[in-house]
């Protein structure tokens, strides 16, 4: 099978990195904010020395080929239905979910939406969305996610964060190399507008951080990886996203902030490998 190098959906392209033996099990790694495809580069080479096949790619809104205007275009359904386009243009049936941050949020609803496609997810710092919806009733997580209020506003934070976005983020974890990198890629006020459409298209239809699928189990088996420095993402969404899984299941927590791709890549390919390996072998 030939290299995927991009995917198209209704119009719009995607890129792709495609990586490890064609042949091998895939695993559709979803970046998150303010990310791209490149915050895998220390995880994929691990799962393709296990014979994975990986696909990293820059989502909607990051892709240059895929930026549409409309807030509306951000909503869940369609960043689910990305996910399922980049499996068919792949052609594979089934395939196993890596998600960070908002790529996270994405493979939840996937697994939920679609659980006859998802052969297993690993999900990194961010909760069920239904646990983050609990969670955002606290003081605790109310402080934490106070950014996604200041999104809201038209045009400001495109502004605030174009060609700053890895270096505002430094303090956080993000390793040097890569807040230059993110701050090279999102060097304009349009190049910020797209992921920052994501938290608008969210609030405005609840979702995420109202607690949407309150009532949606997710039946595939997950491994929910969590930094206990994490400065967005609290212990409390973590450890309530257990009574949101009618599934094998696994926490680990890890010693470590919110940007486990980056920082903690031999743990996040170590929890990866074993779900793959597990599911394959109850399958």
């Amino acid at each position: 099978m030939a290299e995927l190098t991009h995917f198209t959906r209704e119009g719009l392209r995607f890129d792709v990195r495609d990586g490890g033996p064609a042949d091998g099990p895939v695993v559709i790694l979803l970046h998150g904010f303010p990310q791209d495809s490149t915050s895998w580069d220390r995880v994929a080479p691990l799962l393709h020395a296990q014979g994975l096949r990986t696909l990293a790619p820059d989502q909607r809104g990051y892709s240059p080929g895929a930026r549409p205007s409309a807030v509306s275009s951000y909503a869940q359904p369609e960043l689910v239905a990305d996910v399922l386009a980049l499996a068919d243009a792949a052609g594979t049936e089934r395939f196993h979910l890596v998600g960070h941050d908002w790529g996270g949020a994405i493979a939840w609803n996937t697994a939920i939406a679609e659980p006859q496609r998802v052969s297993s997810q690993t999900v990194l710092s961010t909760p069920h969305p239904s646990a983050l919806g609990r969670a955002l009733r606290t003081p605790d997580q109310l402080r934490r996610s106070w950014y996604i209020g200041a999104f809201q506003v038209p045009k400001l934070p495109e502004l605030v964060f174009a060609g700053r976005a890895g270096s505002l983020l430094r303090r956080s974890g993000v390793p040097d190399e890569a807040a230059q990198h993110y701050d090279e890629r999102f060097a304009t006020p349009r190049d910020m507008r797209g992921p920052i459409n994501w938290y608008r298209a969210t609030v405005r239809s609840s979702g995420l951080t109202r607690g949407s699928n309150a009532a949606a189990f997710v039946r595939v088996p997950t491994t929910f990886v969590w930094g206990n420095r994490d400065f967005a993402l609290g212990r409390t969404a973590a450890e309530h996203t257990a009574d949101y899984v009618a599934a094998p299941y696994r926490f680990v927590e890890l010693d470590a902030s919110h940007w486990l791709p980056e920082r903690e890549a031999e743990a996040v390919a170590s929890a990866v490998v074993e779900r793959v390996s597990g599911d394959d072998a109850a399958g």
